[in-house]
């Protein structure tokens, strides 16, 4: 992942303020609302608005982003709501996710730099 791109993130996420809010993806949250709860992954999870929602109906979840800062902003909300998730950093080759791992994947406005692969 190209450095630029990496701290473009970590800057835009060190801020105090959440750059997307805390309250989930509203297509996100509807959805949720009408699924049997169970496993879900949250890939490019940025500041942990949808995971930690997801966490607060009840569903196990696992959620990664590039963005160190972002993971510290997805922790302290979780916290703030009293949710736990399982959150990694690095890009998707790096994490050990298993084939049928989970009931649920959710893609809510991934960026990626024009030049990936």
């Amino acid at each position: 992942m190209e450095d630029l791109w990496l701290d473009r993130w970590n800057e835009r996420y060190s801020k105090e303020e959440f750059a997307y809010g805390e309250q989930p993806n509203t297509y996100l949250k509807q959805q949720l609302e009408q699924l049997e709860v169970g496993t879900m992954l949250l890939p490019a999870e940025g500041e942990g608005r949808n995971a930690v929602f997801a966490a607060s109906l009840g569903w196990k979840v696992s959620a990664f982003d590039i963005s160190v800062e972002g993971k510290n902003k997805a922790l302290q909300l979780a916290a703030s709501k009293n949710v736990t998730m399982d959150y990694q950093v690095g890009p998707l080759d790096t994490m050990n996710y298993q084939d049928g791992q989970f009931d649920a994947i959710a893609l809510i406005y991934a960026h990626f730099p024009a030049n990936i692969k």
